[in-house]
C-alpha cells in the first residue's frame, strides 16, 4: 500500500489498477437494505449458488453461512459502514457480498469504495481523534508496523478468543492465510487477516523466448540459453538483445523493456515494492531483512535505529544505489523513448500492446486485464503468449532475502469503534474472507489469501489460461514475496519521501547517489522526530549515532551480517537463466501439509 498527497488529494498505486490517473476521488458505495429477520433456507441456498464453486461442501457451506445468521441476530437492523480501496476484489464484495451478508443476517451492510489515499486518511482520522468513521476496515498490510505502535488496532488474536469469541467464526480456519505472517507484530500477534493479496513478478513473451531462431541467436551472442532470467545480468543481456538484435517483429518495433520514469506520486511505490531488495539491499529474512530491511532502515529489537549507511542502515548503500543506476539506465536504454514520461498508469497496458519482450516489474493483479480475448498477447485458444516467473536478483542479492513484493489488503479493527457496532463489523470482514465464499472471489478478482483455494482443482483446470499466476502461487519461492514489515514505523510519514527523492535522480536533477543520500537523511529525520514525541513508545524510532561507513561495512563482516555491503568491484556477474517449463516441472505438484486451526 502506498500513500501520498499532492494539492488535489492522495494519490494511490492500486487505485491505477482499476481507475486513471485523471479519475477524481470519487466515494462509491452500495447501502443494501436488508430484512430484519433471520436468513431462511431459500435464501441461503440462492446465496450458495452464488458462491460457487468452493472448498466447502454445499453442507458445509450452509452450515457456516447458517453460523452467521445465528451470530448476527442481536445486531439486526444495525447499520454498519465498511470502507476499502477501489479494485476488482473490493468491487466484488461491495456489490455482491455486502448484498449476501445483508440478506443474511439483517445487518444493514453499507461497503464504501474509495481511493487508497483516503481509506489512510480517514484511518488517521479516526486513530487521532477517537470517533468513529467507519466500523470496520480494509487497508494494505504495510501498515503494521504503524498499526502495532500507534496501539489504536484491535490485536485480532486476542479478540478472537476474548471479547470477540461469540462472533468469530468457528471455520474460520486462520492457519489457511497464505498471508498471516505479514499481519503479524513483532509481539507475535495477529493484527490484521489478509483479505486479497497480489505479487509483483517478472513477466515475458513466451512465444519469443521459445522462438528457435531467436534462442539460437541469443546463444551464439552471449554463450547461454534465452530463458527466464535468474540474475539482473541476464535480463540485462535479453533487453539488449531485443531491443538492439532484434529490433523488429512483423514489421513493429519491439523493446526489452518495459517501466515509467515520470516525477510524481507513482513513481514511490516502484521502489517501496522491494526494488532495493531485489537488487540485494538490505539482510537476509523473510518476510524482512534483519537486522536491516528492504527499505534500508536497521532495527534493534522492534526499534528502528537508522536508515542512512552512517547510522547502520542500507538506504544509501552501495546495492541501494545500483539498483537505482539500473533502472535509470534500463528505462534509458531499452524501454520505449516514452516511458521515461509516463507515470504508473500510463505505463501499465503497454506490454499488453504486444511489442515488449520483458518485464521487471509487474503487477499479477493485471493478470485478468492481460488475458482478455482478442489482445495482441493472447492466442486465438484463450491461453496467453506470454507467462510470469518469479523476479531476476541483481548483483547483491543473497540466499535468503526477500525477493520482491506481495500487497495484501487486510481487514482490521480499531479500539475506537463502539463494542456492538465493532462485533457486528467483524461479521462482514470474516464473511467476506470465509471459505464459504472465498475461492468464489479469488476466480473474480485474482487476488489470493487462502492455501486451499490457490490448490483447488477448479484452479488446476484454469491454470493454463493465467500464464503462471497459479503455478507461482503454488510454488515454495512464493515465500520470498512480501509486502512492506513491521520495521517502518509510521508508514504514510515515510512512504511519500521516496518518490520526491528518487525522482530527482529519474528526471536527471541529482546522482542515484546524491538522491540515496537525501531520502536516507530525510528517512532519519522523521524518526528522529518520532523519537523525540516519544509517542510509539517501547518500539518507536531510538536512533544511533553516526559513524563512518567503513565502521558499519566492517561490524556486519564482523557480525556475520550483510547490510550494509561495500561496493562490489564487478556488478555484472555471467547472465543466468532458466527454461521456464523446466521451473514449472521442478515446483511440488501437491500442496504442503499444515497443522488445522483449532
Amino acid at each position: 500500500m502506498r500513500q501520498f498527497r499532492r494539492r488535489k488529494g492522495p494519490l494511490t498505486k492500486n487505485s491505477f489498477l482499476t481507475m486513471s490517473s485523471t479519475a477524481a476521488i470519487v466515494a462509491v458505495s452500495f447501502a443494501v437494505s436488508a430484512p430484519v429477520r433471520a436468513a431462511d433456507d431459500a435464501v441461503i441456498q440462492k446465496w450458495i449458488a452464488e458462491f460457487q464453486p468452493s472448498t466447502l461442501s454445499k453442507e458445509d457451506q450452509k452450515k457456516e453461512l447458517e453460523w452467521f445468521a445465528k451470530a448476527a441476530e442481536p445486531f439486526k437492523g444495525m447499520e454498519i459502514n465498511v470502507v476499502s480501496e477501489t479494485i476488482t476484489t473490493h468491487e466484488y464484495e461491495s456489490q455482491t457480498l455486502a448484498k449476501a451478508f445483508s440478506e443474511l443476517t439483517g445487518i444493514k451492510l453499507k461497503h464504501d469504495l474509495i481511493q487508497e489515499g483516503d481509506v489512510v486518511e480517514k484511518l488517521q482520522t479516526q486513530m487521532q481523534s477517537g470517533k468513529n468513521v467507519y466500523d470496520g476496515w480494509i487497508n494494505d498490510s504495510d501498515l503494521i508496523g504503524t498499526h502495532f505502535r500507534y496501539g489504536q488496532t484491535v490485536i485480532l488474536s486476542d479478540y478472537m478468543t476474548g471479547e470477540g469469541k461469540d462472533v468469530t467464526d468457528p471455520m474460520l480456519d486462520v492457519n489457511d492465510f497464505i498471508g498471516k505472517s505479514f499481519t503479524t507484530g513483532p509481539d507475535g500477534k495477529l493484527y490484521q487477516l489478509p483479505d486479497q493479496q497480489f505479487a509483483n513478478l517478472y513477466w515475458f513473451r513466451y512465444d519469443w523466448f521459445t522462438n528457435p531462431d531467436y534462442k539460437a541467436k541469443f546463444k551464439a551472442k552471449y554463450g547461454y540459453e534465452l530463458g527466464v532470467p535468474v540474475n539482473w545480468s541476464a535480463y540485462e543481456d535479453i533487453a539488449e538483445f531485443f531491443t538492439n538484435d532484434i529490433k523488429e517483429i512483423n514489421g513493429v518495433k519491439v523493446y526489452g523493456h518495459m517501466d515509467y520514469g515520470k516525477k510524481d506520486p507513482s513513481l514511490g511505490w516502484r521502489f517501496t515494492d522491494a526494488w532495493l531488495s531485489m537488487a540485494g539491499n538490505g539482510d537476509k529474512g523473510i518476510p524482512n531483512g534483519l537486522p536491516v530491511d528492504e527499505w534500508g532502515i536497521r532495527m534493534e529489537g522492534c526499534r528502528p535505529v537508522g536508515s542512512s549507511v552512517e547510522r547502520g542502515g542500507d538506504t544509501n548503500g552501495p546495492a541501494a544505489v545500483y539498483s537505482i543506476t539500473k533502472y535509470l539506465e534500463w528505462l534509458k536504454k531499452y524501454a520505449p523513448p516514452q516511458a521515461q514520461g509516463m507515470t504508473f498508469s500510463e505505463a501499465g497496458p503497454v506490454p499488453a500492446q504486444g511489442n515488449i519482450a520483458q518485464q521487471m516489474f509487474w503487477y499479477t493483479a493485471f493478470t485478468a486485464d492481460m488475458v482478455k480475448p482478442g489482445i495482441a498477447v493472447m492466442n486465438a485458444d484463450g491461453t496467453p503468449k506470454w507467462r510470469m516467473a518469479p523476479s531476476p536478483h541483481g548483483a547483491y542479492w543473497k540466499e535468503g532475502m526477500k525477493l520482491g513484493y506481495q500487497d495484501a489488503g487486510s481487514v482490521t479493527l480499531l479500539k475506537s469503534t463502539p463494542a456492538d457496532r465493532r462485533k457486528a463489523a467483524w461479521l462482514y470482514l470474516q464473511f467476506i474472507i470465509s471459505k464459504s465464499v472465498s475461492l468464489k472471489k479469488s476466480h473474480v478478482g485474482l487476488t489470493f489469501i487462502r492455501e486451499s483455494d490457490i490448490w483447488d482443482k477448479s484452479f488446476t483446470e484454469r491454470a493454463p489460461k493465467l500464464g503462471g499466476l497459479i503455478e507461482f502461487y503454488r510454488s515454495p519461492a512464493r515465500v520470498q514475496w512480501t509486502p512492506t514489515g513491521n520495521n517502518v514505523p509510521d508508514y504514510p510519514k515515510l512512504a511519500q519521501l521516496w518518490w520526491q527523492n528518487i525522482g530527482d535522480a529519474s528526471s536527471g536533477a541529482k546522482t542515484p547517489q546524491a538522491a540515496m543520500d537525501a531520502l536516507a537523511a530525510a528517512q532519519d529525520s522523521v524518526m528522529e522526530r518520532l523519537e523525540k514525541s516519544g509517542v510509539q513508545g517501547a518500539c518507536g524510532p531510538k536512533l544511533h549515532k553516526k559513524e563512518t561507513a567503513e565502521y558499519w561495512f566492517a561490524k556486519a563482516q564482523k557480525d556475520g551480517t550483510i547490510a550494509p555491503q561495500r561496493k562490489l568491484a564487478n556488478e555484472k556477474p555471467k547472465g543466468e537463466t532458466v527454461d521456464y517449463d523446466t521451473l514449472i516441472k521442478s515446483w511440488p505438484a501437491t500442496p504442503p501439509k499444515r497443522a488445522e486451526a483449532k
